[in-house]
């Protein structure tokens, strides 16, 4: 899976090189630098794997480790269950917010949510994140967004599986909610766990080439207003409960972190193996 560029191809931006330059700093950090003890051990262990197996062969083997992590953490979040079932803590906000959400619905506002929950969808968001991994893997002529936005999807579906297995969860009553209805376990929200996951893929790998702080700001909230909507229309339309939501938000996030982390480490085994690199960086 090395990249190559085309003959003649004088893009500064694409392949390999393009990936040791513009992706390692975003803003004054370089994302290849590790104080903590933890990760000098993590970028250690990576480099040892690339040498051996190539570095993206590495990163897909920690992009997997990093899943199990994740996939055992739903698991962990029995604890929100046991609220659940036992209404206390913070699963005592799942009727009065359904009942608050369906005090402001309206003919209109059902329409504008059901299509704005679509595109967070087993239809939408595939076709949304297939069509930008084809963009950036294409301009930047390098596997890295592949293999990031199919693993972060991947690892994303199978939480929703293993939740929703593990628990079983029953959504809100069919009379309180907005067809076209959901028959399947209520809990965690997938559709908030693919929009967090996916929107927060699509700004870090586009984050790493902006250069202006405005920019990257803009791009991080764009990403966290898109998930955090898809959260509250799930809610609106009586298809979730909000500890459905909140645990698909939390889980997700700690993906996003992991996803991130595995693509750190790359970068670090990279420029470990390509030898020093430029250090300038845009404020």
């Amino acid at each position: 899976m090395t990249e190559q560029q085309p003959p003649g191809s004088k893009d500064p931006d694409a392949g390999r090189e393009g990936e040791l330059r513009d992706d390692r700093f975003v803003g004054r950090k370089d994302l290849t630098l590790w104080r903590a003890p933890l990760g000098r051990w993590l970028a250690g262990v990576v480099r040892w794997l690339s040498a051996r197996l190539g570095p993206h062969a590495a990163l897909i083997l920690t992009l997997a480790v990093g899943a199990a992590i994740a996939t055992a953490l739903t698991y962990l979040s029995a604890e929100v269950y046991d609220a659940v079932t036992e209404a206390d803590g913070v699963a005592a906000l799942d009727h009065p917010l359904l009942e608050a959400a369906k005090s402001v619905r309206s003919p209109w506002l059902d329409i504008i949510a059901t299509g704005y929950t679509n595109i967070a969808g087993t239809i939408g968001m595939p076709i949304l994140a297939a069509t930008i991994m084809v963009v950036l893997a294409v301009k930047r002529r390098s596997w890295t967004p592949v293999i990031l936005l199919l693993t972060a999807t991947a690892g994303s579906l199978l939480m929703t599986v293993a939740g929703k297995q593990l628990f079983g969860r029953a959504r809100p009553p069919l009379a309180d909610a907005i067809p076209p209805y959901e028959y399947s376990p209520s809990f965690p929200s997938g559709h908030t766990l693919n929009a967090t996951v996916i929107a927060g893929v699509v700004a870090y790998l586009i984050i790493l080439r902006l250069d202006t702080l405005r920019a990257r700001v803009f791009t991080v909230l764009a990403a966290g207003l898109f998930a955090f909507t898809v959260g509250l229309s799930r809610i609106y339309l009586g298809h979730h409960w909000f500890t459905d939501v909140l645990v698909a938000w939390t889980l997700g996030a700690v993906w996003l972190v992991l996803v991130i982390t595995a693509h750190r480490l790359y970068l670090t085994t990279n420029r470990r193996s390509a030898g020093p690199a430029p250090t300038t960086a845009t404020p």
